[in-house]
């Protein structure tokens, strides 16, 4: 198995279990090629860091992703993946800030992804297609708003009426989420929900799912995308590597 200089940097990449791969072909950041390091029960992914800080461009980010799922694909599927940029003096210093404090933790979360895949999911809409089918459901308060369109309002005014507007276009996104949620939910171990980035985007659910069970659903958000009509936007990542699953 190959060792690096001890005097060099290490960019590491993600975690196996040992012995890891023992004939990879991936080419990592500055084109190094990736390599695999075991410590006791653990194997790490790394490559030669001729950099002391990388920046998160998206170049480099798309590439650190790929050795990741590259590796995955080859069949490491139970894979820790470490936050991009990960600078390492030497392997003592992951022995010790890393393997001797949390070994516990990082073999309970490998067992944990073993057949497993982590797939996401980000819904977007139109919000202003959304708030004019709210009002067509809502007459009371369509009337409300139309009754203030032409006429002078006070600021209280103004702030009621808003405020109703904004309350009606969240509990439409709550709805699509929720409909996400309840659909997506059963086929899962596990869940997790991620920020809303944009004003367009209503829904951002990350699952853990059986590896083999993707094409169900895969199928279940293409049921999803027809129950909807073409309203929505659906962006399906049916592969990437575990990172909303690995937290410490």
């Amino acid at each position: 198995m190959p060792t690096a200089n001890p005097h060099s940097s290490l960019y590491l990449y993600g975690i196996v279990a040992a012995p890891g791969p023992r004939h990879l072909s991936v080419v990592g950041l500055d084109k190094q090629p990736v390599q695999v390091h075991g410590l006791g029960s653990l194997a790490f992914l790394y490559s030669q860091a001729r950099q002391e800080r990388y920046l998160a461009s998206r170049a480099n980010l798309l590439a650190h992703e790929a050795v990741l799922e590259k590796v995955m694909n080859e069949g490491h599927r139970a894979l820790l993946p470490l936050q991009f940029g990960l600078v390492v003096s030497g392997w003592e210093q992951v022995e010790q800030d890393l393997v001797q404090p949390r070994l516990a933790d990082l073999l309970a979360l490998l067992e944990r992804l073993e057949g497993k895949r982590e797939v996401g999911v980000k819904v977007f809409w139109d919000p202003e297609q959304e708030l004019k089918l709210g009002l067509e459901e809502n007459p009371a308060l369509k009337a409300r708003r139309d009754e203030m369109a032409g006429a002078p309002l006070g600021l209280d005014a103004v702030v009621e009426i808003g405020r109703a507007l904004e309350q009606l276009l969240e509990q439409r996104r709550q709805r699509i989420a929720q409909t996400f949620t309840a659909a997506l939910s059963p086929l899962a171990s596990d869940r997790v929900e991620g920020d809303l980035l944009t004003e367009n985007m209503a829904y951002n659910g990350s699952f853990l799912i059986n590896w083999e069970d993707e094409p169900v659903f895969a199928q279940k958000v293409e049921e999803l995308d027809q129950t909807f009509q073409g309203r929505l936007r659906i962006r399906y990542n049916n592969f990437t590597a575990p990172y909303n699953f690995v937290k410490l």
